[in-house]
């Protein structure tokens, strides 16, 4: 088994930080490597604590009185230099889980209410993201929004729109765009089951 032998921190900015990463591979070679955390120290990194504990989160939210569409946002991302279909989505603060960091992100990013539903806690639970570039995990959280739409509460650096689509153009949007990869799967759901919670149960 591989191991770690010092972890270098190499920038200082506030959502994101790379390290550089002396290790050792399973044979006693020598490992030169670079990891992205939103972790300040490499005592808060995964790597040391070992506790999936949420950065983030992504919101599966349903719209409408029959709640037969979902909330996705279209959003100008700057690896791309251009825009990918996403969920609604940010970061859990310190104090917050990830359903109270969902209602605050949902009304900031939509100007939409946010109502999680209950569901078995390992479809909450933390998962990994891009595990080869960064130590990110972030959790799901279920439910359905209402209200009016509005991009008032958005940050300078967020360039969205909010997109309410129905099965049909979850299809098209899959098969012609850019989407974020968390996003195709839950959107592969929505599409596949006639009730869009029924893999919740």
């Amino acid at each position: 088994m591989g191991r770690i032998k010092k972890v270098t921190k190499q920038t200082d900015n506030r959502f994101l930080n790379m390290y550089a990463l002396k290790a050792e591979n399973r044979k006693g070679g020598e490992v030169n490597y670079f990891v992205a955390s939103r972790w300040d120290t490499p005592e808060e990194m995964k790597l040391s604590t070992k506790d999936n504990r949420p950065d983030g989160m992504a919101i599966y939210s349903l719209y409408g009185e029959q709640k037969d569409k979902i909330v996705l946002i279209r959003q100008y991302r700057y690896p791309l230099d251009g825009f990918i279909y996403e969920f609604p989505a940010g970061l859990v603060e310190p104090g917050e889980d990830c359903r109270k960091a969902a209602i605050r992100e949902m009304k900031e990013e939509t100007g939409l209410t946010f109502h999680p539903i209950e569901v078995p806690e390992y479809f909450e639970k933390p998962f990994y993201t891009t595990i080869g570039m960064t130590d990110e995990c972030c959790g799901m959280v279920y439910g359905w929004s209402d209200g009016e739409i509005s991009l008032a509460g958005l940050e300078d650096t967020e360039e969205l729109e909010v997109v309410i689509v129905d099965r049909e153009e979850a299809k098209r949007i899959l098969k012609e765009e850019n989407v974020a990869i968390m996003c195709a799967y839950m959107l592969m759901h929505f599409i596949a089951d006639e009730d869009p919670f029924q893999f919740l149960k």
